[in-house]
């Protein structure tokens, strides 16, 4: 049940070529993308900077792979990120439609037998794309942040859903009451206060209000710590590995991974859906 997970990529072909490769030479069951997966959107309204990619070079890219393995094609789910254009997941859902992957985000999928669940809003941030933020627990943002009722979107959405839509909401419609002891959850931002979500914001503060450097999300802690999944996927924070020296964590018996990473290298995750607890990660 060999599986990769790979998160924030941010368009580089360097990255997906390796990926890519190794999908090829080691034939993996599944691979999960874990948002931000496409070229920067930029700071205009127009979304220009993200082109057609999913098009011109993802569906490309995938279509070759699995008319190469055949039969023995993974299994691929994949999230957008905050940094993703969502006028892009049209095109994202439309290769879905195809059979190419699985876009999960607020959904529920299957890899055999075992459910699959994504999710790839991050609470607010200083950036001023909003397409895929939410509020978190309740309407407060952290010093420095711009509130998702500001900034721009490349989809419009209702006044009330900017205003009232909390991820913590999200979480619960998204999983009702089923039992997640055996799921595993694709999701962009990390928790709140763990390993995955430290942030370079050391001594920092924002009109005398000193910044918090933890900026992962409340809600989906208290999930992880509520809901007990077998397994967390999780990106967005960049430098956390480099600064807490780890790219797993754990909270109860949910294991949780990392795949975001400074660095120019692909991070590659490896693990078994049956052994969380030894997954490898690889720089390539």
């Amino acid at each position: 049940m060999l599986s990769f997970f790979a998160s924030d990529l941010h368009g580089s072909e360097e990255r997906y070529e390796k990926l890519f490769s190794m999908v090829a030479s080691e034939r993996p069951v599944a691979v999960f993308l874990g948002g931000d997966l496409l070229p920067a959107a930029g700071l205009a309204s127009s979304g220009a900077g993200s082109g057609d990619f999913v098009d011109d070079f993802l569906v490309r890219e995938f279509e070759g792979i699995r008319e190469s393995l055949g039969t023995a094609y993974p299994s691929v789910f994949l999230i957008l990120g905050n940094d993703d254009p969502r006028s892009e997941e049209a095109a994202v859902i439309a290769a879905a439609e195809r059979g190419l992957w699985e876009y999960v985000h607020d959904r529920r999928a299957s890899l055999g037998g075992r459910p699959v669940y994504g999710y790839a809003y991050v609470p607010p941030t200083p950036f001023l794309l909003k397409d895929w933020e939410r509020y978190d627990v309740s309407r407060y943002v952290d010093p420095g942040a711009v509130s998702p009722e500001e900034g721009w979107r490349t989809v419009p959405v209702p006044e009330r859903e900017r205003r009232l839509s909390t991820i913590l909401d999200d979480l619960a419609r998204l999983a009702g009451d089923e039992d997640l002891s055996d799921a595993i959850f694709l999701f962009h931002s990390p928790p709140y206060g763990t390993k995955l979500d430290r942030a370079a914001l050391d001594g920092r503060s924002v009109d005398h209000a000193p910044l918090d450097v933890h900026v992962g999300s409340i809600a989906i802690r208290r999930f992880i710590e509520e809901r007990q999944p077998l397994l967390t996927l999780h990106g967005h924070v960049h430098e956390s590995a480099q600064l807490t020296g780890s790219w797993r964590d754990a909270i109860g018996s949910t294991v949780m991974l990392g795949g975001a990473h400074h660095g120019p290298e692909l991070a590659l995750v490896r693990f078994d859906p049956d052994d969380p607890a030894k997954a490898e990660r690889e720089l390539l």
